[in-house]
């Protein structure tokens, strides 16, 4: 059955200093949410700022996008952290941004771990049952976006949180339902032809073929877009033109 509305999210604000990663003005001006880096694995105060304001501008929901204290690996390395290190760096990562949120009249919509965090967090319930207890304990009204069907999604729901299930169409899956390692051949898809169909697919059926052939079922309550992603303003504009034609409603969730 089609979903009467989506999601679709956007990860910004990952430059760092004089350095510029994807164009997010022009993202914003495509997907309904973002996913805005807090310092820790990209950002800083400056491209914060600017990225908060341009999405208020646009009415583009602000989300939080914390991540593990890693710019040198783009917060992709799986640093070891303990779930009261992860609770911390969750919770003051999320009131930096706040911050600037607020200065603008603006405030936080959601909260979705980056990288190594967000994986993890999948798949530890202890990791999971932390960072859902930093996002309520900063604001028990945020939404808590984790990986479809993972102990993310169910640690934010045993915590009172709203949670936000998030696929993939840019990314393979293995057939347990976690994303194959980026180190995997064929992790990242490209194609934006075969990208719009898993997309389609994922929120008209709540399916989607693993790196193995499987079909794996899924909840598509939002889609994320890769902000860093080489012509991902074409495959976000793909995706709402395709989604748009289906009949779905895009807006955040």
């Amino acid at each position: 059955m089609t979903a009467a509305a989506v999601d679709l999210n956007c990860d910004l604000g990952e430059g760092l200093s004089l350095y510029r990663l994807g164009d997010d003005a022009a993202l914003l001006d495509i997907v309904t949410s973002a996913n805005i880096a807090c310092g820790f694995h990209a950002g800083d105060p400056a491209i914060m700022a600017r990225t908060v304001r341009l999405a208020a501008e646009r009415g583009v929901a602000i989300g939080a996008h914390p991540g593990l204290p890693d710019l040198q690996g783009f917060g992709r390395r799986d640093l070891a952290i303990t779930a009261d290190e992860a609770y911390q760096m969750v919770l003051y990562q999320i009131g930096a941004l706040s911050g600037f949120a607020h200065a603008i009249g603006a405030r936080l919509h959601h909260v979705k771990p980056h990288g190594a965090l967000y994986n993890r967090a999948a798949a530890d319930p202890g990791l999971a049952r932390a960072i859902a207890r930093a996002v309520r304990d900063f604001d028990p009204a945020l939404h808590l976006v984790g990986l479809a069907g993972s102990e993310l999604v169910r640690k934010a729901e045993s915590a009172g949180l709203r949670a936000i299930n998030e696929v993939f169409a840019d990314r393979a899956y293995r057939s347990d339902g976690s994303l194959a390692s980026r180190a995997t051949p064929g992790a990242v898809i490209h194609d934006v032809d075969v990208v719009v169909v898993r997309a389609l697919r994922m929120v008209r059926d709540g399916t989607v073929e693993s790196i193995d052939g499987v079909t794996v079922p899924v909840v598509a309550h939002t889609i994320c877009v890769h902000g860093d992603t080489p012509g991902a303003v074409a495959l976000a504009q793909a995706l709402r033109a395709a989604l748009t034609a289906e009949g779905i409603e895009l807006r955040a969730t």
